[in-house]
């Protein structure tokens, strides 16, 4: 395999062939460059999902991947469901993004609503306010409030 070279004259020449290189899993001494934002555009890669971002949630990100599991692999409608009828925080947070990852997914991309589904859902943590609460004999014990960045990334059913 000869070596890619990723300047605009050559995309668009050989975006095929580049675009299959990519699509192939390379081994770990063979690797190919990884593309930059604006390369990344000239390609067309990324058109094939629909994702959305909430950050700063202040629920913790191990409540909020309770539920983000719960709704991995499922269809737009099931997913929806589930999320509704779930008695936990982390619920209208995750539907909320849903709903901002169908609209990037349905108008940005143009996507079937129908075939979509629930490729991912992952829940990082954020900053972590530190605060203290008093203790006995004049001490001090700390509180840590953590906070959640949620993902949701949707894409068509084949």
């Amino acid at each position: 395999m000869e070596k890619i070279i990723l300047s605009r004259d050559n995309i668009e020449k050989n975006r095929e062939k580049i675009l299959e290189a990519y699509a192939v899993p390379s081994k770990s001494s063979n690797k190919l460059p990884t593309p930059t934002k604006k390369q990344r555009k000239l390609l067309g890669m990324g058109r094939d999902r629909g994702t959305a971002t909430a950050k700063y949630i202040r629920i913790a990100p191990r409540k909020v991947r309770v539920v983000a599991n719960l709704i991995k692999g499922k269809s737009l409608d099931d997913a929806y469901a589930i999320l509704t009828y779930t008695p936990k925080a982390a619920s209208p947070v995750i539907a909320k993004v849903l709903k901002s990852a169908e609209a990037n997914a349905v108008n940005n991309f143009d996507l079937s609503r129908d075939k979509l589904y629930v490729a991912d859902c992952i829940s990082n943590p954020g900053p972590v306010l530190k605060r203290y609460i008093p203790r006995a004999r004049g001490s001090a014990s700390s509180i840590k409030k953590r906070t959640s960045h949620v993902t949701v990334v949707l894409k068509e059913r084949v």
